[in-house]
């Protein structure tokens, strides 16, 4: 069985006291979804603003807000182009092998997978692991890592991934208003705002 996730790449929470945050390895992955608690959508919230987070000095926008809170999200709710870290994590439970996106990978960058299944069939998805994945004829063959000429690789056929794909598009699509609800509870003051932006960084419709 091949399983396909869409996926934010985490860290360790530890220290962060903004609103309540799911302990986390010191890197791991969170699968996006309607199904997350509230903890790990604060998980997932705080990473997401973590990644657009943008040094006073160079920030060429509106001043930064001294207080903690408006501090941590100026950049998030500030910034044109937005940044979710992560991108598609795939399982062959069959076997154990495991896909997982690159450094550098974000998840706005998902449609890269369309590439393979309606596009030139080839597609590359960060580095250090560097993943890619090739179509040939009806198949999808996925390497885990391309800079490893024994990297172990998942098959499966280009309807199952174009399913796959669907499947993930519903899944973050389900996670947003989740996320919207949880930042009327913990961010009422900036609910809309960072749902709206939250949408941006996933590159969902409006």
């Amino acid at each position: 069985m091949i399983v396909l996730q869409p996926v934010l790449e985490v860290y360790a929470c530890d220290g962060f006291a903004l609103w309540p945050v799911a302990e986390s390895a010191p890197h791991d992955f969170l699968p996006l979804g309607g199904a997350l608690g509230p903890a790990e959508v604060g998980t997932a919230v705080m990473r997401i603003a973590d990644c657009n987070t943008v040094e006073p000095e160079s920030d060429g926008g509106p001043p930064r807000p001294a207080d903690p809170l408006g501090g941590f999200l100026h950049g998030l709710l500030t910034m044109d182009d937005l940044f979710a870290s992560g991108g598609l994590r795939i399982t062959d439970t069959a076997t154990g092998i495991t896909l997982l996106p690159g450094c550098c990978s974000g998840l706005g960058e998902r449609r890269d997978w369309r590439e393979i299944v309606d596009g030139d069939g080839w597609a590359s998805f960060g580095h250090d692991p560097s993943p890619s994945a090739e179509r040939r004829g009806d198949v999808v063959r996925l390497t885990v890592d391309d800079e490893q000429d024994d990297s172990p690789v998942i098959e499966l056929s280009v309807t199952e991934l174009r399913r796959l794909l669907a499947d993930a598009e519903r899944d973050l699509t389900d996670f947003l208003p989740s996320a919207a609800a949880w930042a009327a509870r913990h961010l009422p003051d900036h609910a809309t705002a960072v749902t709206s932006a939250l949408g941006r960084a996933l590159d969902l419709p409006a």
